[in-house]
């Protein structure tokens, strides 16, 4: 299997690909950023919930799906702003908002990975991750 370059993104597929299939789960390699990055999804409302099992050599991180009373998406939009190629910073004042307010945006800040609202109200920039919707 080949070397993943951006895990993050391969994180955020692999969500967006069990999504648009209706999978009631979803299993991603295991690390502190993937699991800071669903903590936000749990905490946001998009996602049931999250595990992190010790299966493989880094462990895995089993994510539980979260869909409306009639099987409709709760996640209706996931995307990778910063990459390896071109990385997104934003200041404390320039914080983006998604969807005027109701989606979230990811940040990763000097005091670790939090939603945008958070960092707004802690008064710390960073890189932005992902905007979720």
């Amino acid at each position: 299997m080949a070397a993943v370059t951006d895990p993050i993104a391969d994180m955020l597929t692999r969500i967006r690909n069990a999504n648009t299939a209706n999978h009631k789960s979803v299993d991603v390699p295991a690390s502190r950023t993937k699991a800071a990055i669903a903590q936000i999804l749990k905490d946001e409302g998009f996602i049931e919930g999250f595990e992190r099992t010790s299966e493989g050599p880094q462990g895995t991180i089993r994510i539980a799906l979260r869909y409306g009373p009639e099987k409709e998406k709760v996640i209706t939009g996931l995307r990778r702003i910063s990459r390896p190629g071109l990385r997104v910073y934003t200041g404390k004042s320039e914080i983006p908002r998604v969807l005027g307010g109701l989606g979230v945006v990811i940040i990763s800040t000097p005091q670790g990975i939090m939603s945008g609202k958070r960092a707004k109200k802690a008064g710390v920039g960073g890189e932005v991750l992902a905007y979720v919707w």
